[in-house]
């Protein structure tokens, strides 16, 4: 395991909560796992610094991949080899964390996911 526990930023924690209200998905985890998903699937690399970790929203990987942390994980380490940039530990957690943010980011636009459906449909249509 590459990663123990994570915080998200506070601004992230906000976008959270707006999707939260807009599609009624009330885990933190849930939203984050498909933000990751859908980011994932993204052919470019995430880009920008790594998001501060400054809000009191913490979770442990277990909590945020659950019974497929081996997978999550696996998943992770190929696309960073693929993208050429190795796997250290430095490497995941960074480039994680830039997945992560960048899923946030796109689900929680003004005017974007209005319902669980739709947000599933955002997460499976690029998989």
């Amino acid at each position: 395991m590459f990663l123990k526990q994570f915080k998200i930023s506070q601004q992230e924690k906000e976008k959270l909560i707006r999707v939260k209200s807009r599609t009624g998905i009330q885990n933190w985890n849930v939203l984050c796992r498909w933000a990751f998903c859908w980011s994932i699937a993204q052919p470019s690399i995430p880009g920008g610094i790594d998001p501060l970790s400054d809000s009191n929203v913490e979770m442990t990987w277990q909590t945020f991949a659950g019974e497929y942390d081996e997978i999550y994980e696996a998943v992770l380490r190929q696309r960073c080899l693929a993208d050429g940039l190795g796997e250290t530990n430095e490497v995941l957690v960074k480039y994680f964390r830039l997945h992560l943010n960048r899923g946030i980011n796109y689900f929680s636009v003004p005017g974007g996911i209005k319902s669980q459906q739709r947000f599933l449909m955002e997460v499976i249509k690029n998989n």
